[in-house]
């Protein structure tokens, strides 16, 4: 202030005279502009401080705002790290961190689980070395701790990734596998394989071995005998047996599926207690089995392994609460002698086996040229028997029924016979099994039924007339309609319709069997039980369907006049019918003296060459004729023109 009161007395003063009014104005002009100067510097100084006010509150919320973020990560962090240990713990794997000097970082619950580790021992912190040397102590490590510790580290140093499968003293396989990570450390998985790997090799043992037996499948036996067709090139000699269970179809249609399946699995356990240790035996497939028998020296060999095969499989067995018999067509072909070709000998074995069945069944055959003969034969009789069906071929020859006491017709039984334009007339044995096996059964009996229907309408009314439904027919649905439409077109009463069924067709347990059955029943149709006594009979059928006739096989009568084991069951069977108002017809019979045996033990019918064997439909007509059931002064029904196939 004195400074500036200087500089303006200065100012004023001129000639050693200071200039009062001028001093004056310039104090007052330099107060002016120091007020200037003061307010500007006020402004300026406001503005600073709102400028820091507002930096200050711009600080003050990106702190706000940062810690926020901070807090929010922090949380997401917790979450994170909640994750992270609840996947650790449920992991079906066991993991276990290390850093680069082998100590642990992280190590979930599985893993202790998985080796009955200590949590006290193996934790974050535990060395390497330390946690593989605990393994040791519980069992759940065999080998050299420093060897396997020093390998791995190697490993890890040299960044290589490594799988190895552990199998533990309790029996189970572990995969490991260490993954070498950036920072020089690794981690690594542990993953109980044990239900895998058995689950591998249940499914390699299917795809060689058949899940029903457990003998080897058709691939394995091809296999085998491409093994044992080696050992033929060096000089050894081996037989193929190719085994087909007689009579199998009748069992499973008999008595069920779950039977059947017993009986392969008792055939296939019976089949190994013949054999050799070097022998395989193996199921081909459905009742079909095979066998591989080595080292055969001389034909005896095969001759007393075909003994003891035949001497197991015939002897009783009991599946499913049923005691059962069977026996076996079998083919047998050697090598080097029927061929060193695996396909060959296996075509050979199998033509020996169906020439087995052609024979008859219940036997064998070893293999001869011939046979592919016989089996072209065979398959061009399924050729002529399709081009039979188209153009008509077959005739329906008639066997009268005989009341057994008044020897007055009741009936005939319709069968089917095959006149062939070369070979003239093939009996039933031979073509119907082609035909049922091939389905052409169904065409050729809807036609045999309509005809038999439309030549019983021309006889009297007391005739009746007997039709065979093959089961093949008997597992078609559309059965009963059938059976409706040939009554319609024929004009034929439908209680002189009798439909003979064999045991076959009555499946254990099956409802749709029993359903079809009493739809026929309900046609007004008679139901016979044909054939009773052999196979795989059993009495319950007569107590699930009311039959109203049986019919006895014949090979209970032929034997009936001398073995008093074929009168007792006749005897039994004919009180059974009886019982239940049944009819009861003896097949086969051929003598006065059957005849009379039959009427003591209180037999209904017979049926055989003592009347008179199956004739054509005009002899029929004449013998009914000649018996007196047709009166030749009464004109006779019209004939209706049968439907073919």
């Amino acid at each position: 202030m004195h400074r500036l009161v200087r500089q303006q007395i200065a100012k004023a003063t001129a000639d050693g005279r200071v200039d009062i009014d001028l001093f004056v104005d310039l104090v007052g002009r330099a107060y002016d502009d120091f007020d200037r100067d003061r307010r500007r510097t006020d402004r300026s100084m406001a503005l600073m401080i709102d400028e820091i006010d507002m930096v200050n509150r711009n600080l003050e919320g990106l702190v706000g705002e940062r810690t926020r973020e901070l807090r929010a990560r922090e949380a997401d962090l917790r979450t994170q790290n909640l994750h992270f240990e609840a996947a650790l713990s449920n992991m079906t794997q066991g993991l276990i961190l290390h850093d680069s000097s082998g100590t642990m970082i992280v190590c979930n619950q599985r893993y202790l689980e998985m080796y009955g580790l200590s949590s006290d021992v193996a934790k974050p912190g535990c060395s390497f070395h330390d946690l593989i040397a605990h393994r040791k102590d519980t069992g759940s490590f065999k080998g050299d701790v420093d060897e396997h510790c020093s390998a791995i580290l190697r490993k890890v140093a040299r960044r290589e990734i490594t799988q190895t499968v552990l199998e533990t003293a309790a029996g189970q396989f572990i995969q490991i596998s260490n993954k070498p990570l950036a920072d020089g450390g690794w981690v690594s998985t542990h993953e109980d394989i044990t239900e895998r790997r058995r689950t591998d090799e249940r499914i390699l043992h299917l795809a060689h071995y058949d899940l029903l037996t457990d003998l080897p499948n058709r691939a394995h036996f091809r296999g085998e005998l491409e093994r044992a067709l080696e050992r033929v090139q060096r000089g050894e000699r081996i037989a193929i047996l190719y085994i087909d269970i007689d009579e199998f179809k009748s069992v499973n249609d008999t008595l069920g599926h779950a039977v059947g399946d017993e009986l392969l699995k008792v055939v296939g356990d019976r089949l190994r207690g013949c054999v050799g240790k070097n022998d395989v035996v193996a199921r081909l497939g459905g009742d079909e089995f095979a066998v591989i028998q080595s080292d055969v020296r001389a034909p005896t060999d095969v001759s007393e392994l075909l003994k003891r095969i035949y001497e197991r499989i015939r002897a009783p067995l009991e599946c499913g609460g049923h005691l059962l018999t069977t026996d076996a067509s079998i083919g047998v072909a050697l090598a080097p002698d029927d061929g060193t070709d695996l396909n060959e000998l296996l075509k050979n074995a199998d033509l020996a086996m169906y020439g087995a069945k052609a024979d008859g069944r219940r036997t064998y055959r070893f293999f001869e040229p011939s046979m592919d003969a016989r089996v072209k034969a065979l398959r061009a009789l399924e050729v002529d028997l399709r081009k039979a069906i188209v153009e008509g071929a077959f005739e329906i020859h008639y066997q009268p029924l005989i009341d057994l006491r008044s020897r007055a017709i009741t009936g005939c039984e319709a069968l089917l016979r095959w006149r062939h334009p070369e070979h003239g007339m093939i009996e039933p044995a031979r073509f119907i099994p082609v035909a049922e096996d091939t389905g052409l059964i169904n065409q050729l009996g809807e036609w045999a039924l309509d005809a038999a229907c439309a030549e019983a309408a021309s006889w009297p009314d007391h005739i009746k007339i007997a039709v065979n439904v093959s089961p093949v027919q008997f597992r078609n649905q559309t059965l009963a309609l059938k059976v409706a439409a040939a009554l319609a077109a024929s004009g034929l009463s439908a209680n002189r319709l009798e439909l003979e069924i064999t045991e076959a067709v009555l499946i254990r347990d099956d409802e749709a069997a029993l359903a079809t059955l009493h739809e026929l029943r309900r046609l007004g149709v008679r139901i016979a039980l044909d054939d009773f006594g052999t196979g795989y009979s059993s009495l319950s059928y007569l107590q699930r369907f009311p039959f109203d006739k049986i019919k006895i096989d014949r090979s209970f009568i032929e034997n009936i006049a001398a073995s008093e084991a074929s009168s007792s069951i006749v005897r039994a069977v004919v009180g059974i019918g009886a019982a239940r108002n049944m009819t009861t017809t003896a097949e086969g019979v051929e003598t006065e003296a059957q005849r009379e045996i039959l009427c003591k033990l209180g037999c209904t019918e017979m049926q055989g060459y003592l009347f008179s064997p199956a004739i054509p439909a005009a002899e029929i007509a004449r013998l009914l004729i000649d018996s007196g059931e047709i009166s030749t002064a009464t004109p006779a029904k019209r004939r209706r023109t049968p439907r073919t196939a």
